[in-house]
């Protein structure tokens, strides 16, 4: 897979960033200064668990840790989540640690 950039907006907080495709969206999100919550990092214990709004994400491992109606309600796990478009998700514990816009 060709490495591909999207932006991704972190609301409610309106942050915009660039992120890569070959990375997760939270690995992408604290590269630019944006700590979304996360202990395991791999799609199990689902603390960074957040609402999609718009655009698309791809998994690249079998289990994300969400349920059939989860991943239909708009639920995604931004540690394993790969952006394929422009992304917009809804993640109220965010923190800035840098002057992000």
């Amino acid at each position: 897979m060709e490495d591909e950039q999207f932006e991704l907006r972190v609301e409610p907080m309106g942050w915009r960033i660039r992120v890569s495709s070959d990375q997760p969206l939270m690995a992408g999100a604290r590269a630019a200064g944006i700590e979304l919550p996360s202990s395991c990092r791999n799609g199990t214990c689902r603390a960074c668990i957040c609402t999609l709004a718009s655009g698309q994400v791809a998994y690249r491992i079998e289990w994300p840790g969400l349920s059939a109606d989860e991943k239909r309600e708009g639920w995604i796990l931004p540690c394993v989540a790969h952006a394929v478009s422009d992304v917009v998700v809804v993640a109220p514990k965010a923190i800035s640690l840098a002057n992000v816009g």
